[in-house]
């Protein structure tokens, strides 16, 4: 469906009837949640954990197969990608409206945090077709009423959004993330975008776009301490309001 007025194509996730001949996944070849995941696990997504290894199953099966992830990412999709980004849901208001841009195989505030937080609305922004209809997909499969997705690039629609929190993950560099994120915001929201190392040096780098772009001093928080193996490093920029 697109919307009035826009330069994008707002989709609302599709009824399991409307999916025609595509398989829901087998899940033959998803990793086991192991047991000593599994705290982290129930604790992240209570009640929606037959879900979150349903979701799972997908990116192992369909998620290859349609090449959102790569093969040797399979055994670690718990770990590494899904428990890691399920972690920032703590950071996320009672609620919230969340835009996640350059969603791809759903992480981070697409899916993981979408089963993790059902009292929040999520935005997933994708521009390639093939990802959107794969997001589509696994939204019907999982009965996720509490996510729409929008294809389109992040300045496409960032002049059509206001939303209060934008979750992101290599997606691209602050100084670039700033511009394509900040204006989706609305009053004093939030960007919260997944780095590594490189968070320090990003900040650093991205002064210049904070200043034009009206946002706050950046901070880096760590989430998933006692929780997880590793943590996962956040830099939260807050917005002034306009």
């Amino acid at each position: 469906m697109t919307e009035q007025g826009s330069a994008y194509e707002r989709r609302p996730g599709l009824d399991p009837q409307d999916r025609g001949e595509r398989p829901a996944p087998v899940g033959q070849s998803a990793p086991p949640l192991t047991d000593a995941l599994r705290p982290a696990a129930v604790e992240l997504f209570g009640e929606a954990l037959p879900r979150a290894e349903a979701y799972v199953a997908h990116l192992a099966d369909t998620g290859i197969e349609w090449g959102l992830i790569g093969p040797r990412e399979a055994p670690r999709l718990w770990e590494r990608h899904v428990l890691n980004c399920a972690v920032v849901e703590e950071l996320l208001p009672q609620g919230a409206l969340v835009a996640d841009v350059g969603s791809g195989a759903g992480l981070p505030g697409g899916l993981c945090l979408a089963l993790a937080r059902p009292d929040c609305q999520f935005l997933l922004i994708e521009p390639l077709e093939r990802r959107v209809e794969w997001l589509d997909m696994v939204v019907a499969d999982l009965g996720l009423e509490n996510v729409d997705v929008i294809r389109g690039r992040a300045e496409q629609v960032s002049g059509n959004l206001d939303v209060d929190v934008v979750t992101a993950r290599a997606v691209s560099a602050l100084k670039t993330l700033v511009p394509l994120t900040m204006p989706m915001l609305q009053g004093a929201g939030e960007l919260l975008a997944i780095k590594g190392r490189s968070a320090a040096d990003e900040i650093a780098a991205a002064r210049k776009v904070l200043r034009k772009y009206g946002g706050a001093e950046p901070e880096i928080l760590t989430v998933g301490e006692g929780l997880l193996p590793e943590t996962t490093t956040v830099v939260r920029v807050s917005a002034r309001p306009r």
